[in-house]
């Protein structure tokens, strides 16, 4: 029996150890605590952009707050490059010491950070430098964990072993969840709207003292020492991952076919549906919360499962299939959503759809980042009234300058041309118009919220936990999968890259996406398109030039 053979089956006989229980609950809980931070803000995006970015029209202060949300992601692959070649130099334990002080300080700041109303432009610039701190200390944290633990791993459980940090993710969304839910009931919505909402940033000062202290207490990799120790480690991690075409191909496909569908399908699942509930549907954020925080509580246990069935029939089936089934269900399962959640908005959709009559060349796509732009054209006036409604509707071609005009079934609602109108008079016209069109939404069956008696909680658990399931199928198994596709000397580098583009760009950016398309078009279900499309892009290069590594020898990779 050779030594690998020998290893594998002293750890089928003995289980897991107490030292690397130690291990997997360190390293997983300091995770926890890191995601709880970075998630923090995804969470309260609709208040942030409130207090931070005033200055802008509604749509564009949320679809900014979005973005800011989106810039931690931006970073987080330049944060894999950094730590990342710390790592592979000096060792996997002190470098994510190094990156969880820089994550806890960084929220906290957040819940002391005055608003916009008080120092005005600074606010949302210091906001933004903040979000970049915390992308950079991600994209150095997972890959070390990760690596972490599964140097740590016997043979034939590194799936099972890894798929504990596959969990924190989900248990940081669902901790910070929690304490949102939790600081909400206390304070009452209006009290945590106004202040009560830096309460959870500044939470994170206390775990992160309970995280550094835990991870005081670990060694280090013992693949790590090892290479150490016969001088195998390497000096230029960053040249052997990226400069040599032999690995460098490895990245690329990896980042295509793996991290990039397991990405979209990761953040569809969880923060997109969020934010289709709160600003879609018009669900009660409370209410949101919980639905999101049940389905992540039912659907949380599957990292587990997926992680150690890939250590029997190989990581790369089960998150391939998860790619497969998503894009094959987005669809249906938000509309489902859409019938379940808000059954009003859905009938008022099926019995009089909603169809925006206009000059294409009058029709802008109304994001003003600056909030200097005025979109004062029929159309404009139009579809933006619909956008605050989260009103979805269909595009009709008119004839050039012909004035929009909106169809709720089969009453037309008479838009105006709001350019050279003076103040009172775009007052008044205005005023006539919004009348005109909440009176005919109303009639036609459409709501301004979603009415909490009409919901179908159990039926919106089960969606929302199918869609957990699916993000547990491709995020189970990926990091035992990534760690086993490069060899040791370069392995913190070379995993954390494609990891974090794939997660930090193709996801992280999903949201702004999805709802810059949704507005675009004016289709609620338009945005879905992003993460199908990727999906099936990853589906294709990951079945057919990646290969199957659950038999690897660790030690090289």
């Amino acid at each position: 029996m050779n030594q690998a053979s020998a290893t594998a089956a002293g750890a089928t006989r003995q289980g897991i150890t107490k030292e690397e229980k130690k291990v997997i609950f360190a390293s997983s809980l300091g995770t926890v605590f890191e995601w709880y931070d970075f998630y923090l803000y995804g969470s309260l995006a609709a208040i942030i952009a409130k207090h931070f970015f005033a200055g802008l029209n509604e749509t564009s202060a949320f679809i900014f707050a979005l973005l800011a949300f989106a810039a931690g992601f931006a970073v987080r692959p330049f944060g894999a490059i950094l730590f990342g070649r710390l790592g592979d130099m000096i060792g996997r334990k002190y470098t994510f010491l190094v990156t969880i002080l820089i994550m806890g300080v960084s929220t906290a700041i957040v819940g002391m950070l005055p608003t916009y109303a008080t120092i005005g432009v600074a606010a949302p610039i210091i906001l933004i430098t903040l979000r970049l701190l915390q992308g950079l200390a991600l994209g150095g944290e997972y890959g070390g964990a990760a690596t972490y633990v599964a140097e740590h791993a016997p043979p034939g459980k590194r799936g099972l072993f890894t798929s504990f940090i596959q969990t924190t993710a989900t248990l940081g969304l669902f901790l910070s969840l929690l304490v949102i839910l939790g600081t909400r009931i206390a304070l009452g919505k209006e009290a945590f709207e106004e202040w009560g909402w830096r309460i959870p940033f500044l939470l994170s000062i206390l775990l992160l003292v309970i995280s550094v202290y835990i991870r005081m207490q670990l060694n280090e990799s013992p693949v790590f020492q090892r290479m150490k120790a016969e001088g195998k480690a390497s000096k230029a991690p960053l040249t052997e991952s990226f400069a040599r075409w032999g690995n460098l191909k490895i990245v690329i496909l990896a980042l295509v076919g793996a991290t990039a569908g397991q990405a979209v399908v990761w953040y569809t699942g969880q923060f997109y549906a969020l934010f289709f509930l709160l600003q879609t549907l018009k669900i009660d954020a409370q209410t949101a919360n919980l639905l999101i925080a049940g389905a992540l509580a039912l659907g949380t246990p599957f990292f587990i499962v997926f992680g150690s069935l890939s250590d029997k029939i190989g990581r790369k089936p089960i998150i391939m299939a998860g790619c497969l089934i998503a894009a094959l269900t987005y669809f249906p399962i938000f509309k489902a959503l859409t019938q379940y959640g808000n059954p009003d908005i859905f009938a008022a959709q099926e019995k009089s759809p909603v169809t925006v009559v206009a000059d294409p060349a009058q029709c802008s796509f109304q994001f003003d980042p600056v909030g200097k732009a005025k979109f004062n054209s029929s159309c404009d006036i139009a579809k933006s009234a619909l956008a605050r409604k989260a009103i979805s509707y269909s595009n009709v071609a008119a004839a050039p300058g012909t004035v929009a005009e909106i169809r709720v079934g089969d009453v037309v609602v008479a838009s105006y041309e709001g350019a050279n109108l003076s103040a009172d008079d775009g007052k008044a016209k205005a005023a006539a118009f919004t009348k005109s069109l909440n009176d005919t939404l109303k009639t036609a069956g459409y709501p301004d919220a979603a009415d909490p008696d009409k919901i179908n909680y159990v039926m919106m658990v089960v969606l929302l936990t199918i869609l957990v399931i699916y993000v547990t199928m491709v995020y189970g198994p990926i990091a035992a999968w990534l760690v086993e596709l490069f060899p040791a000397r370069i392995r913190y580098t070379s995993m954390s890259l494609p990891y974090h583009i794939g997660n930090g760009w193709f996801g992280g950016f999903l949201p702004t996406t999805a709802f810059a398309m949704v507005a675009a078009t004016g289709d609620i279900y338009y945005g879905l398109w992003y993460p199908i499309v990727i999906a099936v892009i990853t589906l294709v290069v990951g079945t057919f030039f990646l290969p199957e590594t659950k038999d690897r020898v660790l030690e090289h990779g």
